[in-house]
């Protein structure tokens, strides 16, 4: 959850801690309002600045979902987006948005889950109005908000908090020194914390041990690697274990999908990394090109970054002259699973 320590940004994440501190204040005393829905609320979000596996958890959430019967909408602020103000991606029978007008992360989902309503709103209070007035004749059961733990105006029957294993913990610093988006100690205001891509279990017990100290449920739960799923006009070899791979990936936290790529069976002979969400162009993704097709390797991406994409028909088009393929990944349990079912069945019934 942090940076190596640089001490120019030491008074910049005090400025930043006491802004915060202040704000949740401002909530805490009823000096700034939160509206209350009339439809359940469930919020799924971080305390640290992405690369914690939450999309995956969110689709998995969706699945459990619809697999009772409840039929959700997905609100996000669909981050990165070229839109602005309520946009809906999609109507639970199309989808009307790519990537660029909805987000990486919000298309992914709208795409992994066709069924279901998608809008995309920068205050969430409005899209929940407009999802109200829009599909007044089906009425879903519940709104899930994606990235939301730091969105206090709107109200929320439950809190999900979701925390990078992988990442250092007991030392974990605010941004910009480090990727806190608010103080640990924060983290009080969730129902319920997912301890998420653990890789090492010692460690992992370790903070969950820390955790359990505040009396919220705690969840322990893995990213796991799934189907390799190629791409482009060059479909490309389909025996993964013969793949030589240049990975290039813009998320939170690379590190993870090259472990995913290399418990594949994948030779990762090279490998390029973006900041989360940063937008692609022919000068980034040139050079990659370039040196995977010298190597005779292949490009590997994750799905997310697939996503992000398609939305550029252009590059798109030109990285296809390899062959292309993204990973898809989901969450898998490791203890509590029990737990989140219970809870959200808690909430889907009130």
């Amino acid at each position: 959850m942090s940076n190596p320590v640089n001490p120019l940004l030491k008074p910049a994440a005090l400025l930043y801690r006491t802004v915060i501190r202040m704000r949740n204040l401002g909530f805490e005393k009823k000096l700034f309002k939160t509206w209350t829905a009339p439809l359940p609320v469930l919020s799924i979000g971080n305390i640290t600045a992405g690369g914690t596996g939450k999309t995956p958890l969110a689709d998995w959430i969706i699945n459990y979902c619809l697999s009772i019967g409840c039929e959700p909408a997905l609100l996000s602020r669909g981050y990165g987006r070229t839109t602005k103000g309520v946009q809906l991606v999609s109507d639970g029978q199309r989808i009307l948005l790519d990537s660029r007008e909805a987000g990486d992360e919000t298309a992914m989902l709208a795409a992994r889950n066709p069924g279901i309503i998608v809008v995309v709103a920068e205050k969430r209070k409005e899209g929940v109005k407009f999802i109200m007035k829009r599909f007044s004749t089906r009425m879903p059961s519940l709104i899930i908000l994606d990235d939301a733990f730091q969105h206090r105006q709107l109200a929320r029957d439950l809190d999900i908090v979701v925390i990078n294993a992988a990442e250092p913990y007991f030392n974990a610093r605010m941004l910009p020194e480090g990727r806190l988006r608010e103080p640990l100690g924060n983290i009080r205001r969730a129902g319920l914390i997912v301890l998420n891509k653990i890789t090492d279990k010692s460690t992992a017990d370790a903070i969950a041990c820390d955790l359990r100290k505040t009396g919220i449920p705690v969840v322990l739960a893995k990213t796991e690697a799934g189907e390799l799923v190629p791409f482009g006009e060059e479909a490309g070899e389909r025996n993964i274990n013969r793949i030589r791979a240049f990975a290039f990936a813009g998320i939170g936290s690379p590190e993870g999908f090259l472990g995913s790529l290399r418990e594949k069976g994948i030779q990762v002979e090279a490998y390029r990394f973006f900041k989360d969400h940063e937008p692609y162009t022919s000068d980034k993704l040139l050079p990659i090109l370039l040196e995977a097709e010298k190597k005779g390797l292949s490009l590997v991406t994750t799905e997310k970054d697939y996503f992000r994409l398609l939305g550029e028909h252009e590059l798109t088009a030109t990285l296809s002259v390899l062959p292309c393929y993204y990973l898809k990944i989901s969450t898998r349990f490791i203890e509590g699973e029990e737990i989140l079912a219970s809870m959200l069945n808690k909430v889907i019934s009130s």
